[in-house]
């Protein structure tokens, strides 16, 4: 899947930004996490696409998606590797490595090598980050770049 992955404009930003919620705002902007065992997509067994919740980016498959039993939704690959950005992240007295939109820079979470195969990644996500979109809808589109190819 070959999608536009430019940076929105900042007008574009700003009007994306502006419908986020307090939590969205503090979880994708600020590098944030919620809180484990209480996100929406943690038990969400339905077929479908992970999307960045600020761009719509398509960023995970439900099917790559496993139960880590971390109190997050975690998955062993992106849709498109290209679609994940990865950050080496040295807070909180840890070096992890932090997983981004690659098309807006909103924060997602982490990735751990403890993951199941293929990859034996575990990308760890906080679900305020992500919309779901059920198997054959349209995916979002945001940005009004014709990328609403179905999921």
């Amino acid at each position: 899947m070959e999608l536009d992955l430019t940076p929105p404009t900042p007008a574009q930003r700003q009007v994306l930004e502006a419908g986020l919620s307090a939590e969205e705002r503090r979880v994708l902007l600020a590098h944030g996490t919620e809180a484990p065992f209480c996100g929406i997509f943690l038990d969400n067994k339905r077929a479908g696409t992970y999307c960045c919740r600020l761009c719509g980016l398509p960023l995970y498959d439900a099917a790559t998606k496993f139960d880590s039993g971390t109190g997050w939704p975690s998955f062993f690959a992106a849709v498109n590797p290209r679609h994940v950005g990865r950050l080496r992240d040295d807070s909180h007295g840890m070096l992890r490595t932090e997983l981004t939109c690659a098309r807006c820079g909103s924060h997602l979470g982490h990735v751990f090598p403890d993951g199941p195969p293929p990859s034996h990644e575990r990308h760890c996500l906080n679900s305020v980050c992500l919309q779901f979109v059920d198997a054959g809808q349209p995916l979002p589109d945001p940005l009004a770049r014709g990328d609403r190819l179905p999921a």
